[in-house]
């Protein structure tokens, strides 16, 4: 028996989570949330994880140009009261047997690369990236 959660998600999970960011995405850009927590904002959908039966689903959103952290709850709560309008939209848009139940996450993968690129510049550590690479170039 093969246990493929070991190995990272499957192309058919890939491809379907990409199709669903697509139509998340459509519906956020062309403004058809009346919530009144996210109409108005531009929120980009900038990653979906599908669980391998294809029955959830995890959006990884943040809104353009970081916006206000202070908003990250309500711009999550009123995604997450859209959810039925949601998936009427997916089902429309994305041909699935099922459609997969939504929840939404807000995305940190920029705040912790600016964060790494912060460390990687600390001139402690740059002493030690220019050191290393000062022996590699004097043995080559």
């Amino acid at each position: 028996m093969i246990n493929r959660g070991a190995a990272g998600p499957s192309q058919r999970q890939l491809r379907v989570g990409e199709e669903i960011r697509h139509a998340l995405a459509w519906v956020l850009e062309k403004g058809e949330i009346r919530d009144p927590a996210v109409s108005g904002l531009p929120v980009t959908v900038t990653e979906v994880r599908i669980s391998p039966d294809l029955k959830n689903a995890t959006a990884f959103v943040l809104p353009l140009g970081g916006g206000d952290p202070a908003d990250h709850d309500q711009i999550l709560n009123g995604l997450q009261r859209a959810v039925p309008f949601l998936r009427r939209r997916i089902a429309k848009s994305v041909r699935l047997k099922y459609v997969p139940r939504l929840s939404f996450i807000w995305d940190t993968s920029f705040d912790e690369a600016g964060r790494i690129d912060a460390l990687l510049h600390e001139p402690r550590v740059l002493q030690d990236l220019v050191k290393d690479g000062d022996e590699t170039d004097d043995g080559a």
